[in-house]
């Protein structure tokens, strides 16, 4: 059970890793994801993607929308698991780390010991970076242990058997951030894996005793017992990468002096400055990395293979041919070997002797230790933040809720599910690489895609079987729709996605249309995705299928009239899945506008759509100075522009607060504040803030499996539609509660419980003073907030951005208003249109505020 520990007031722990708004809406037909994107910081929680390039878009654009009403998002998709949006945002805190060590200095134990079975620390040598580590280790095995192989195990045993000093030196070698006081196999698994480093940098001489022996019994040469577990064959993954199978023996950590070989590995070791410093003295010239690498590579194709000793005569436009190298070679009795003639060999040998013996991580074991991760901490990414959240947490530098952790033993039924569940995200990786990562895809990039597709699509459908079993048997209080972010199938329907995107590319449409039919024709995976799949199904058959499906007896003129009603009833039926999002409704009820009006559909069969019309904000002009900069030609920092320009960033000058440069928002906030309005640019901090303070006992009620461990800012299933459904009682009784006007009740109550212990939960931010919050509150009207509280415990992930800019509230009059900034050339996008008509309809003023700049 994760529990309250008493500590003194500290700074703000606020979740800035999911209070971001959504993007502005995106070209559908250019993004091969199709999902509700948003703008992506580390922590974000739903999977995103890349726009596609103008090259590859499809000839009909999937929505009937105008081209010019629509916004690309931009920046590398990140795809954190749930567990990971679960987690508080951590930076580490160096007084708390010293404090950590002085305390384990004093002999002043955390209780570690129970956790970690036998394992015992000699007094005065402990970190927490060791024990965090340990501890997530000896979790997995007490609880998961069948998850691994005996082969895996004797690794484990050999860890447990390394002296602490080289432990600390292998958790520490990922670290990428410097800590005071830190300690080592640990401190190197922080740091970037596949990267050398050197080992007379590595800087953590006063942690060490014997830095030199903690490095020989990591490169120690260990056997290992034969594993007796099938080797794994995974779709799209014929075997696993190279280097990632444990063999007959093993070492923690590679040597330098063995594995070194290239100039591409060796000059990753130098800055830009030794590498420069290197070029003059083999007189070879570049501007960065990339051209002095083939500066010398022009130098090894031309020059000898002298010895570093011997001093160039020839200048560098100098070729020597190979045979006349050799004799002269032989006559001066250099010490070099006839067959090493190769100039890289050089470069390599004077850089490992510059920079000294080198370390990194070996590959296979990092991998099994990647794996116990994935099993503890149900996430992918293994940061400094995992390690230190539980040792934060249990020094009462970071405070979570009290509630009942019910850790599933079953998420992985087997050790193949598991290897396959990996080996799913390294072939997704693969086709993100291929479509989002690289620039425009090619031709044979699309194809290995497509036969990517082909590969994992059998095993897609047998999968999808198995789940649903599982739904209709197993799960019984909609705890699959978390659970199953951990199967393969998961995974396996995104490259399904990805892949009938490249179908349509190669204008294989048939294929695509049953593909299109096939996804949606499962209710188990990626929900989120159901209206692009309506939208692009309902495209196929309005423009392709006529030509591409025997006419059956029909013309042509009926034929086509014939795949038209059949779109029309997936517009429809679109409209009717409640998985779909109402943030595709727009566009299917312009498709079936268009479709009836096509099919010459008498006036009272035609839909009317009039009803769910979204309402529109009362607009204002606000008149400031706005401050033009110049900017490099073509430089958009941060994907941003000062100049005028659609989405671009401005600035302006306030002659309200003294003439100082302010964003939009602020100017536009100081001209309400100047009406009597009291208010913050929150861009929905305030309703998230409001929401975790209203639902704070109900989000942490217990419900089987939603919290896997001690260290959640929020259950599993609050971003799935499970929230909803599996509290729905509560849910209603406290919107009862919050109509009846007992909101301001409720925020005393969790203020006084929380605040100074500032407890880690989703959305809430302890800076907002009690007092406007209690005010806020009062001039709500109950009903009102009671039905934005509801939509946001319906659609936690749906409805996290869009929410307008500003946040106002009158004292004197009791009311509130929400206010959407807009300068020159920006618009609103759905997201923000759907939060607008949710406000407007609860009785709640929205108005649009153009900031428009003064004219002299």
């Amino acid at each position: 059970m994760g529990r309250l520990i008493k500590q003194t007031p500290w700074t703000n722990c606020n979740d800035n890793g999911t209070d971001v708004p959504l993007a502005k809406r995106l070209k559908r037909s250019q993004h091969t994801d199709g999902s509700i994107t948003r703008r992506t910081p580390s922590s974000e929680l739903e999977n995103q993607g890349l726009p596609i390039p103008t090259e590859y878009i499809t000839e009909i654009p999937d929505s009937d929308v105008d081209e010019d009403s629509k916004d690309l998002i931009s920046g590398p998709p990140l795809r954190p698991t749930a567990l990971e949006s679960a987690l508080a945002p951590v930076t580490t805190d160096k007084e708390a780390i010293a404090e950590y060590e002085a305390s384990r200095l004093g002999g002043d134990a955390l209780g570690l010991e129970d956790r970690l079975g036998q394992r015992k620390w000699t007094k005065g040598k402990s970190s927490i970076y060791v024990d965090a580590f340990n501890l997530a280790l000896e979790t997995v095995l007490q609880d998961e242990g069948h998850l691994f192989d005996e082969t895996e195990i004797e690794v484990f045993q050999q860890w447990r058997s390394l002296e602490y000093e080289a432990q600390y030196l292998y958790v520490s070698y990922q670290q990428v951030t410097k800590q005071v006081v830190l300690r080592h196999y640990v401190r190197l698994f922080l740091r970037k894996t596949s990267a050398w480093h050197r080992i007379n940098k590595l800087g953590y001489f006063n942690d060490i005793a014997d830095l030199p022996k903690a490095v020989q019994i990591l490169q120690n040469v260990r056997p290992l017992p034969a594993s007796t577990a099938p080797l794994p064959v995974n779709p799209g993954e014929l075997e696993p990468p190279v280097g990632f199978t444990l063999r007959s023996e093993f070492t923690f950590a590679d040597a330098s002096s063995q594995e070194i070989t290239t100039l591409e590995e060796a000059s990753s070791l130098l800055s830009l400055e030794e590498l420069k410093t290197l070029a003059k003295e083999v007189k070879v010239q570049g501007k960065n990395k990339i051209e002095l690498l083939k500066a010398f590579r022009r130098a090894s194709r031309r020059q000898s293979g002298l010895d570093w000793g011997l001093q160039r005569t020839e200048s560098e436009e100098t070729t020597v041919s190979t045979d006349s190298v050799n004799e002269q070679q032989g006559e001066i009795g250099i010490r070099e070997s006839p067959v090493r003639t190769n100039r890289d060999e050089h470069f390599v040998r004077k850089i490992l002797h510059h920079t000294g013996p080198c370390i990194r991580l070996s590959l296979a074991p990092l991998k099994v230790f990647e794996r116990v991760h994935l099993v503890f901490y149900r996430s992918t990414e293994w940061t400094e933040n995992s390690l230190t959240t539980i040792i934060l947490a249990r020094i009462s530098r970071r405070n979570f809720p009290d509630y009942v952790v019910s850790r599933s033993a079953n998420i992985f039924k087997s050790r193949a599910a598991l290897l396959e569940f990996e080996a799913s995200i390294r072939t997704q990786y693969r086709v993100d690489s291929i479509l989002e990562f690289n620039g425009n895809p090619t031709k044979e990039g699309l194809q290995e895609v497509l036969d990517i597709f082909e590969e994992v699509y059998p095993r897609w459908k047998i999968l999808l079987r198995e789940e649903q079993l599982k739904e209709d048997r197993v799960y019984e209080s909609g705890e699959g729709a978390y659970l199953r972010r951990f199967s393969p199938a998961w995974v396996y329907t995104r490259i399904v996605h990805k892949g009938v995107w490249v179908l349509g590319r190669f204008k294989m449409h048939k294929r695509e249309h049953q593909i299109h039919g096939e996804l949606l024709a499962q209710h188990l995976f990626h929900a989120a995705r159901r209206g692009a799949w309506y939208q692009r199904k309902a495209l196929l058959e309005e423009h392709y299928m006529a030509a591409l499906i025997p006419l059956e007896g029909r013309d042509t003129d009926a034929q086509k009239k014939h795949w038209k009603r059949i779109a029309l009833r997936t517009c429809e039926e679109g409209l009717r899945d409640k998985d779909c999002h109402v943030i595709y409704h727009y566009d299917l009820q312009k498709r079936i506008t268009k479709l009836e009006k096509s099919l010459k559909v008498v006036k009272r069969e035609q839909h009317d759509f009039s009803h769910a019309r979204l309402i529109k904000p009362t607009e204002r002009t606000v008149e400031g100075t706005r401050i033009e900069r110049a900017s490099t030609p073509g430089s958009r920092p941060n994907g941003e522009s000062t100049t005028s320009g659609r989405g671009a960033k401005t600035i302006w000058r306030d002659e309200r607060e003294g003439g100082g440069e302010y964003g939009v928002e602020a100017m536009c906030l100081s001209h309400y504040r100047n009406e009597g309005w009291k208010g913050y640019h929150a861009e929905g901090g305030i309703i998230r803030t409001l929401f975790a303070y209203l639902f704070f006992d109900i989000l942490f009620t217990y419900i089987p499996n939603v919290f896997q461990t001690a260290y959640q800012i929020c259950p599993l299933d609050l971003h799935t539609d499970a929230f909803y459904s599996s509290r729905i009682s509560e849910i209603n009784h406290r919107l009862v509660e919050i109509g009846n006007g007992e909101a301001g009740r409720l925020v005393r109550e969790v203020h006084a419980h929380h605040s100074q212990k500032q407890t880690c939960v989703i959305g809430l931010d302890w800076s907002y003073k009690l007092d406007d919050l209690l005010e806020i509150v009062k001039c709500f009207d109950g009903v009102a907030l009671a039905t934005i509280c509801q939509v946001m415990a319906q659609e936690y992930r749906q409805r996290g951005g869009g929410i307008p800019d500003l946040f106002l509230w009158h004292p004197e009059r009791q009311e509130v208003m929400f206010s959407e900034v807009k300068s020159e050339n920006d618009r609103l996008s759905d997201t923000q249109r759907l939060w607008i008509h949710v406000l407007t309809g609860a009785g709640i003023k929205v108005e649009l505020c153009n900031a428009l700049a003064r004219t002299s």
